[in-house]
């Protein structure tokens, strides 16, 4: 598995596994979850996706749980977490409404609350999760700034931002952000023409691809798109999946898919999309066939 150096003190698996979904599986002890993580952990993908909202606020109590029962494994791993989304459910059940809070208080909370729940002393990386329409970027980037000095968290960056976004929230703090988790994919080509990946990639950030089979939309039907996607997964004796990851894989921005399943057959089988290597012509198949025209 490639390795990403997203900045000094940070270093990435080129595929990240995503727990969002963690929660909703029919087995959630903590032997289940170990060897979810060790089916990672045996291909290189050591990063590991969760937020503080995953599963109605327990997703990251799950982890914890398999942590606490195998005190080993953190020491291979490298964790990511999100805050700023507080919805009625959980810790948060009587809230009032579905908010965002980039409030001081709500991130130094957040970042208690994960330490506590995953049952580690430091986050490898914190994420805004949402962009906030009534944040304060001063005490928002002051915060994180703040969770960055007290080794809490090694490294932060932002969630669904824009660009103008990010250089809001950065404006105002003395740490650098390091990436933007956003969605990208063969369902999702927008970014590749809207600006938000140029931005990102003239200043050198690694954006991370959240749901880069389009919610599970690539890994079904029968239109052009899947049609090229099958001729490619023949050819390369694999699946929809590692040709789509491979799409993300082959730009060179270095995209950092989060790659999302609860089937540990399918866990095993993610670092396929490392053995499907397209070049340029073949990219453009799959992006016209994504775009529904040839380009102009």
């Amino acid at each position: 598995m490639d390795r990403v150096q997203l900045s000094d003190s940070t270093n990435f698996s080129r595929i990240v596994y995503g727990m969002w979904r963690i929660g909703d599986d029919t087995d959630t002890s903590a032997k289940h979850v170990q060897a979810k993580i060790h089916a990672c952990l045996d291909q290189g993908i050591t990063t590991f996706d969760q937020a503080d909202i995953y599963g109605g606020y327990v997703a990251e109590a799950i982890l914890g749980e398999a942590l606490k029962t195998d005190t080993s494994l953190r020491g291979r791993m490298e964790i990511v977490t999100k805050c700023d989304i507080v919805a009625p459910a959980g810790r948060y059940a009587a809230a009032p409404v579905k908010y965002y809070d980039t409030s001081r208080a709500h991130i130094l909370q957040s970042v208690e609350n994960s330490l506590t729940d995953m049952a580690i002393d430091h986050i490898d990386l914190l994420l805004i999760h949402r962009p906030d329409p009534f944040m304060d970027h001063h005490e928002t980037g002051a915060a994180l700034d703040e969770v960055v000095k007290s080794g809490k968290v090694g490294a932060v960056g932002v969630s669904n931002f824009r660009p103008y976004d990010w250089n809001l929230l950065q404006s105002a703090m003395k740490t650098p952000m390091i990436t933007n988790q956003i969605e990208i994919s063969l369902g999702q080509i927008d970014p590749f023409s809207n600006g938000d990946l140029a931005f990102h990639q003239q200043h050198g950030h690694h954006l991370m691809a959240w749901s880069p089979l389009g919610g599970g939309g690539l890994m079904s039907g029968s239109d052009k798109l899947h049609a090229v996607m099958d001729e490619l997964a023949e050819t390369h004796n694999v699946d929809r999946a590692a040709v789509a990851v491979a799409f993300l894989l082959a730009h060179p921005a270095g995209i950092l898919p989060v790659m999302g399943t609860n089937n540990l057959d399918r866990i095993k089988r993610i670092s396929d999309a490392m053995r499907v290597k397209l070049d340029r012509p073949t990219w453009f198949r799959l992006y016209e066939a994504a775009l529904g025209h040839e380009v102009a």
